[in-house]
């Protein structure tokens, strides 16, 4: 298996344990990231107003990213990870999706929560953007364990 570990991180959470996946699995690491970074205001999901409110009130919003640099193309599996945000994938996840060519690879996704349910959405929204074999995905907890993350990803 030929794998990229690909993630979106707010806060450093889910970036920490795709960190750990990516040394344990031996793969390339990239960051997803938009454009105009998120400032703790954005992130305040009590805030109606807020940047990450608005953006997850609407599915079909799609945030810049800040580049289209991730080596896609060289994997065969791409490990997708990012923070649950109101019971789904934030939508720089979904701009991430669409800006790359899946075809003939297995996305596999992956979150981080410190209490939320994962939601059911984001299967079926990331297969029906990249086309292609999209997993389940599984929710961790922050701390989860190098070994751990490396017998989930084996499976793929």
């Amino acid at each position: 298996m030929k794998a990229l570990v690909t993630y979106f991180s707010a806060s450093g959470v889910t970036a920490g344990l795709a960190k750990r996946l990516a040394e344990a699995i031996n793969a390339p690491l990239y960051e997803i990231k938009p454009a105009v970074p998120y400032t703790q205001a954005d992130l305040d999901w009590r805030n109606k107003q807020s940047r990450s409110t608005v953006e997850m009130l609407d599915k079909s919003c799609r945030p810049a990213l800040a580049d289209k640099d991730a080596p896609v193309a060289e994997a065969d599996v791409v490990f997708v990870g990012y923070p649950v945000w109101w019971y789904r994938e934030p939508s720089i996840v979904d701009s991430f999706l669409e800006a790359y060519d899946f075809t003939g690879k297995k996305v596999v996704l992956f979150a981080t929560s410190g209490s939320s349910d994962i939601g059911k959405e984001a299967p079926a929204r990331a297969a029906e953007i990249t086309g292609t074999t999209v997993e389940p995905e599984e929710r961790f907890p922050a701390d989860a364990s190098a070994e751990e993350l490396k017998v989930w990803a084996e499976q793929y």
